[in-house]
């Protein structure tokens, strides 16, 4: 079974480091390796750190964090052999650096697959740096390559304004877009490698107000076109995962991140996706043409 992977790019300041700690607290058992460029600017919260030893900080909750330097794949295998391997790897990207080129070399590297390309993006200045004649390139390309947009300090941006924004990124980026304050979005929203929650679960402690899910139980069918339709479609699907049956019988996984999906043959399993959305965008009301919604 390859390893998943998460990129996460996007400017300097837009919150990278904030969102790496976020997700490393609320990690909830998830074993989590953290790449990251250098040691020199390390990201991670001190008191998550409990060890260091050949160049790999181990910390809290199983996770270790290990510097990548300008050899990204042979980190990436050194991090496949380890004992136990982690559950997933998210690379943090320097702020100038392009995701789609660090998602390229995660893809050729044997053992490794893309999970998906996570962008932040400060709503204050987003849109000045996006115009901005020395950056506006590399901060476009950020937004253009994103799976999944975190529209971050929300908070510091009048409604209106806010509003206007979301208006503009629609025009440069077809990602789904999260906001989000001081980079505070569920792991399970960005993290494909998460078990499949059992029905009736709740999202991570602290975001049932700005996020919702459900579980779809569709009838066998056609995985493939079940996927993309909800990838693309306007449901407001950020996230989806689970089982779905074939008409020939057989189990099939079904991931989805923004509007990347996947469909693999599977061992049997109850029949299940549980999809999630932010609570503005998510409409779950009309998944109900697909399937039973519970």
């Amino acid at each position: 079974m390859r390893l998943p992977v998460t990129i996460l790019g996007g400017y300097l300041g837009a919150g990278k480091t904030t969102l790496v700690n976020h997700v490393l607290r609320n990690a909830d058992g998830l074993r989590l390796a953290v790449l990251v460029n250098d040691f020199g600017a390390l990201p991670i919260d001190a008191d998550l750190i409990e060890a260091e030893e050949d160049g790999v900080i181990s910390l809290s909750g199983g996770c270790v964090c290990c510097s990548f330097g300008g050899d990204l794949s042979s980190a990436l295998m050194r991090l496949g052999a380890l004992s136990p391997a982690p559950d997933h790897v998210l690379i943090e990207c320097s702020g100038v650096a392009l995701p789609g080129s660090v998602a390229f070399m995660v893809e050729m590297t044997e053992g490794m697959r893309l999970d998906g390309v996570v962008t932040l993006a400060d709503a204050e200045r987003v849109r000045d740096l996006a115009t901005d004649g020395y950056v506006a390139d590399t901060v476009r390309a950020q937004l253009m390559q994103a799976d999944i947009l975190v529209l971050n300090k929300c908070d510091l941006v009048e409604p209106s304004a806010l509003a206007q924004t979301r208006i503009w990124l629609g025009d440069v980026t077809d990602a789904r877009v999260l906001q989000a304050r001081e980079a505070a979005v569920p792991p399970s929203a960005l993290l494909g490698a998460l078990p499949v929650p059992r029905r009736g679960h709740r999202l991570d402690h602290g975001h049932a107000d700005a996020f919702r899910s459900c579980t779809l139980t569709p009838p066998p069918g056609d995985p493939d076109a079940l996927a993309r339709e909800l990838a693309t479609g306007s449901f407001g699907v950020i996230r989806a995962k689970g089982y779905v049956q074939a008409l020939d019988g057989g189990t099939h996984l079904v991931q989805i991140v923004g509007r990347r999906w996947r469909t693999s043959p599977a061992k049997e399993a109850a029949a299940g996706l549980v999809c999630i959305g932010t609570a503005q965008d998510f409409a779950a009301e009309t998944l109900g043409r697909l399937g039973r919604v519970s």
